[in-house]
């Protein structure tokens, strides 16, 4: 794995077709610092610009995904400056929805608070069972309100009033069972699992999976008549593309196809 840039907490690397995010703070728990956030976002943009790299993978080191955020950030900060740290925050969590590569969070260990998000706020996510997750923001007086966005929309309603109201913490059995991640793996398997979604993912239109991810979270929050008449403008222009005419023909004439990521 090749080195390619690195800040005080996120360094990232590409191998092959996948870039990589990682939070290299282990010793705090990786937490979600101003600056930390700052640079997980440029990292995702870097990568995203990236042309080798058609899939996004976040890890973490140590035995903790993410504690959240930097609890020092947040005492005796006035309105403005709390204002700033849940602003850089939500940029860097839509970030990761508005780059053209899906993003898949390969969760080792526990995931809290504003950690928890990053992991909901994620296109796909992978946990090891050893994971947890929790938004314990309500036991120290912070109602988690915005982990509650994306954990609302990755869980649903109930389930997701359940852990912001209790702040109990949630194994990745029951993660998996709410939908909060798409596979539990043993510890020692994570990073090959993590990596193999991605190859599978890689393996197709690097331009189709990016029509397809832009697709999905511009139709998820309309109503049936307004996603279906987005999506039918939408997969008509797919439709017209080089790579789904390549795709088609190469099925119907049974051979392998060749992508050209336009």
């Amino acid at each position: 794995m090749s080195q390619n840039s690195s800040a005080a907490a996120v360094t990232t690397s590409v191998e092959n077709t996948i870039g990589y995010v990682i939070l290299t703070e282990p010793e705090r728990r990786n937490p979600l610092s101003v600056a930390t956030m700052r640079s997980f976002q440029q990292a995702l943009l870097d990568l995203s610009t990236t042309p080798a790299v058609r899939v996004i993978v976040v890890r973490a080191e140590g035995p903790a995904f993410s504690a959240g955020h930097d609890l020092t950030e947040v005492v005796g900060r006035s309105l403005e400056e709390e204002r700033e740290i849940f602003a850089v925050c939500t940029e860097m969590m839509m970030t990761i929805h508005r780059v053209r590569q899906p993003v898949i969070a390969a969760v080792q260990g526990m995931a809290l608070a504003a950690g928890c998000q990053l992991v909901a706020s994620c296109d796909l996510a992978i946990a090891s069972s050893t994971a947890r997750f929790s938004t314990p923001g309500v036991k120290i007086g912070l109602f988690c309100s915005t982990p509650m966005v994306a954990l609302t929309r990755a869980i649903g309603r109930k389930q997701a009033m359940r852990m912001l109201l209790t702040g109990e913490m949630i194994d990745a059995a029951t993660a998996l069972q709410w939908g909060l991640v798409n596979e539990v793996v043993a510890p020692e398997s994570l990073d090959t699992v993590s990596r193999s979604m991605a190859e599978t993912i890689a393996s197709s239109s690097a331009m189709t999976i990016g029509i397809g991810k832009e697709a999905f979270y511009q139709q998820i929050e309309l109503s049936e008549s307004d996603a279906y008449a987005a999506m039918q403008e939408v997969m008509a222009n797919n439709a017209t593309t080089r790579d789904a005419q390549e795709g088609i023909s190469a099925f119907l004439g049974k051979r392998t196809p060749h992508w050209q990521d336009r």
